[in-house]
């Protein structure tokens, strides 16, 4: 069975992110893998080296605040679970915590996690609309799509992104890389929510998890005609092939 921890889903939740989870339980459900979903929200005990799969959506200031005081009581354990394959997907507010720190809207610094090499910066233009990245899933390149809405800009100092951006603004407008990857961590601004746009991505994730408990990893094929014709479609849109 595979054990799912969803982070903050009260506070961290902009733009349908708690999609996310739907899509990996909805993939899961299909293919008959048992999954267990723990919801914590601030107060709740965390224990990370019981879970296989976190996911975090983002949320306002105020929400991200909390979410990150809350987390830093169990960032020790946190990081050693993520060194030892625990698989995250962190999006926007939620990725932004885990850099050493952030800044908010009203350009005050706050301290992130400082468990992956990045900053945040605020200022500018708000990064908004379609976006689509390049990045390879088991060495293969695939295009993913999401929407992306943020005031803030991402610096990577020491680790790799997730992607480079093929249509859109990324992590900071500049230097054309969109999220951030450490061993079985994925961070991104795509919301959209981005799983359920992204089947190939989903079961990557879903493959790790298995890993991570000590299972298989085959995953039975699925029919995703529908969505890769949306997935298609929009690339279409935008002036991009599928790959």
């Amino acid at each position: 069975m595979i054990r799912a921890c969803h982070l903050y889903p009260d506070l961290l939740n902009l733009y349908g992110d708690g999609g996310n989870m739907v899509a990996f339980q909805k993939r899961c459900q299909w293919r008959n893998i048992p999954l267990q979903i723990l919801y914590k929200s601030l107060a709740d005990t965390k224990d990370f080296n019981a879970y296989d799969f976190v996911f975090l959506g983002g949320g306002s200031d105020q929400e991200q605040k909390l979410a990150g005081a809350d987390l830093m009581k169990s960032r020790d354990q946190l990081q050693k679970a993520i060194e030892n394959g625990l698989v995250v997907l962190a999006i926007s507010g939620g990725y932004q915590l885990f850099g050493c720190h952030y800044e908010t809207g009203d350009g005050k610094q706050a301290p992130g996690l400082a468990i992956l090499d990045m900053y945040t910066e605020t200022g500018g233009k708000r990064l908004v609309g379609n976006a689509v990245i390049e990045m390879k899933l088991d060495g293969v390149p695939t295009r993913v799509v999401g929407f992306e809405n943020h005031y803030g800009r991402t610096f990577l100092d020491g680790i790799g992104p997730l992607g480079k951006v093929l249509f859109g603004k990324g992590n900071n407008g500049k230097d054309g890389l969109e999220g951030a990857r450490y061993k079985n961590v994925f961070c991104s601004y795509l919301h959209g929510p981005l799983l359920p746009k992204n089947a190939a991505l989903t079961d990557k994730l879903i493959r790790l998890a298995l890993k991570k408990r000590g299972l298989e990893p085959y995953l039975k094929p699925l029919d995703d005609t529908f969505e890769q014709r949306a997935h298609t479609a929009l690339l279409d849109r935008l002036g991009l092939k599928a790959n």
